[in-house]
Order: structure tokens, then C-alpha cells, then sequence
């Protein structure tokens, strides 16, 4: 097995609201969307983020995750339940400031405004309008741009 995620799939409980977001205000390019798909792929640099409703995401993972109890309750779930955080690099400290007000002037909810971090970053998170959480961070010691 290769060392690589493919794609991220965020599990959305609006999928046009989730696409608001992502697409017009964060300005994600999306890839052939159609307004019928039931699905959104971004291209990205390395790797692809989808949009999938939280319900049909329950229902791919199929009768046997659910009895196993992987899946029990996703239908219900809250998004953005899952321990987990996207983050995206920049190249600097003024760049992690612009980009997270893009995100809360698009919608996102400020998490933790952008500050020098213990690491030696600099660093702030902001959630989507599911609660998924974004970091966004400069590192001065390796280039993740």
C-alpha cells in the first residue's frame, strides 16, 4: 500500500451550503459538480476533498459496519464529531491571518484566532458549517506549501 489519502470525505449535513462554502467562499475549484450529483469533488495539491451528505456517507459504509457499530447513529450524527482537523500551510504569518478571515467572512466559525503556537508555528482554526476543523498554520521550520 502507498503512503497516500487520496481523497477526504467530509461528511456534510447541507451539501449546498457545504458547497457555498468551500466553493465561492473559500474559492475551492470544484471538478464537473453537477447541481444533481449528490456529491462535490474539489482538486486539490496532492490530494481530493469530497462532500458527501452525512446520511448517504452512513448508508456507503453499508449493513455490516453498522451491525460491527461503526456506523450506528452517523444518519443522526453531528459533522465534525470525529477527532480530526484539516490543516492547510502557508507560507507565512500574515497569510494564516488572511486566510482564516477568508474562511470566517465566508461563513466559518473563528475557533482559535491565529497566534505564535508552542511548536514555534503560528497557527489558527476555524470550523465549517459543520463543524469540521480547519487549521491554518505557518511553519517556520519545514515548507508544507
Amino acid at each position: 500500500m502507498k503512503p497516500k489519502i487520496s481523497i477526504i470525505t467530509l461528511g456534510v449535513s447541507d451539501l449546498k451550503r457545504s458547497l457555498n462554502f468551500y466553493r465561492d467562499g473559500l474559492g475551492f475549484p470544484t471538478h464537473e459538480y453537477k447541481d444533481d450529483a449528490g456529491i462535490v469533488f474539489f482538486k486539490m495539491e496532492g490530494t481530493w476533498l469530497a462532500l458527501y451528505p452525512l446520511a448517504d456517507l452512513a448508508e456507503d459504509l453499508g449493513e455490516d459496519a453498522k451491525r460491527a457499530g461503526l456506523a450506528v447513529g452517523w444518519e443522526k450524527a453531528a459533522p465534525g464529531g470525529s477527532p480530526v482537523t484539516l490543516a492547510h500551510n502557508v507560507g507565512t504569518k500574515e497569510e494564516v491571518d488572511t486566510v482564516v478571515q477568508l474562511a470566517v467572512d465566508s461563513g466559518a466559525t473563528l475557533v482559535k484566532q491565529p497566534q505564535d503556537v508552542f511548536w514555534g508555528g503560528y497557527s489558527g482554526y476555524f470550523a465549517d458549517p459543520d463543524d469540521h476543523l480547519w487549521e491554518v498554520a505557518y511553519n517556520p521550520f519545514m515548507d508544507l506549501t
